[in-house]
């Protein structure tokens, strides 16, 4: 992957170049940011510029052997760690990224993605369900550290591409500390991640970040135009993709995101629930959200966030500043009256304080307990 293949992220582009050309290669670094901004793509395109030998113009040549192998995945120095897991796996079976069936999935999913994909796209095609999680395992530390012990096979450089670091379980994470501590001469570790805060402090401290933005609407707007005609329309769904591309996508209907349909319907439940003071459904619902895994949780609570957040803006009479779409969009219009200034900053910090505990490995089923009865105090017409 060249740069030239990356969406907008000129800056970075042109900071990560530099760092090449002056020689000033960082061991380890964090590259920061959602997923639909570029992270991984930016992250691959780097290595491929690092291994290229006929760089020129601010990018690789595409042409060389390096890049022709970096490009299917397949380069010897350049590799690269994902969080994994499968159903009915055995007690006491450990599985790691480095397995035939994920290494392949992985390239199948790089290739027709372009790399602009979410942990959700990912655990899906590994089949998790609702329930199971993929992580990043201690096993998979030894691994790394086992792959970058052998000399480089073709470059100047062994790189590493961690994706989604905080997946790691904490044997894992301070494993990789270790290895951050003490680097290999020339090995490069490029650690890709989207909740950065959920890092140990000592990993990020070891790290140089690379804090990539969203993109901007100009950025997403020629892509919007190739799926709508019309140009005012085309505006509008680049407006509320807010910088991502996965969202634009998801906007312009290119992509059937079930997860976000679900969190969607929760909410509605949620607040339906809330305000027909149905105590017993709702706890029925804090259940089914509890059998959920910590990052589904995770992801529905901030869906939540985000809606409310919208809600309150059409309350306040701010349509043009609102980012919603279709069924998204018709409820919250319905649903405005209930949400202005007296219980948004109440509803918002339960959100937050759910999301802290879950963080913190909370028990899920007394942690959404007391959320949905919490925000149903609050869920009333107001004046």
């Amino acid at each position: 992957m060249r740069f030239a293949d990356i969406i907008g992220q000129k800056q970075i582009k042109e900071y990560l170049v530099r760092s090449v050309e002056s020689g000033r290669i960082s061991h380890a670094q964090l590259f920061t940011g959602a997923c639909g901004a570029g992270t991984l793509p930016l992250a691959v395109a780097y290595a491929q510029y690092i291994h290229c030998r006929n760089r020129k113009d601010g990018d690789s040549c595409g042409e060389c052997p390096s890049c022709r192998q970096i490009e299917q995945l397949a380069h010897p120095d350049l590799h690269f760690v994902f969080p994994v897991n499968k159903q009915g796996k055995k007690s006491g079976e450990v599985v790691i990224s480095t397995a035939r069936e994920f290494v392949e999935l992985w390239r199948d999913m790089f290739a027709k993605t372009g790399g602009y994909f979410s942990p959700r796209q990912w655990f899906d095609t590994l089949n998790l369900g609702k329930t199971l999680k993929g992580v990043i395992s201690a096993k998979e530390s030894e691994e790394i550290i086992r792959r970058l012990g052998f000399k480089s096979f073709e470059s100047d450089y062994k790189t590493m591409i961690i994706w989604l670091p905080e997946t790691m379980n904490e044997e894992a994470a301070n494993r990789i500390l270790k290895i951050l501590e003490e680097p290999w001469d020339k090995t490069v570790f490029l650690l890709v991640s989207e909740r950065a805060d959920l890092l140990l402090k000592t990993i990020i401290s070891r790290t140089q970040e690379v804090s990539v933005p969203r993109l901007t609407m100009e950025d997403l707007l020629p892509i919007a135009l190739q799926s709508q005609a019309d140009n005012l329309k085309a505006q509008n769904i680049a407006r509320l993709a807010c910088g991502d591309l996965l969202e634009l996508k998801r906007l312009l209907g290119e992509s059937d995101d079930e997860i976000s349909k679900e969190n969607f319907e929760a909410f509605c439940s949620l607040m339906r629930l809330s305000y027909n003071d149905k105590h017993l459904e709702l706890m029925n619902l804090a259940d089914e959200v509890a059998q959920l895994s910590r990052e589904r949780q995770r992801g529905m609570l901030s869906d939540f966030s985000r809606l409310l957040r919208e809600a309150y803006m059409l309350h306040a009479g701010a349509n043009e500043a609102s980012y919603l779409w279709g069924e998204e969009a018709e409820f919250c219009k319905k649903f405005a009256p209930f949400i202005g200034s007296e219980n948004i900053e109440p509803i918002l910090s339960q959100i937050e304080s759910a999301m802290r505990q879950i963080n913190q490995n909370g028990n899920p089923r007394i942690v959404f307990t007391h959320f949905v009865l919490a925000v149903s105090k609050f869920i009333k017409r107001l004046k």
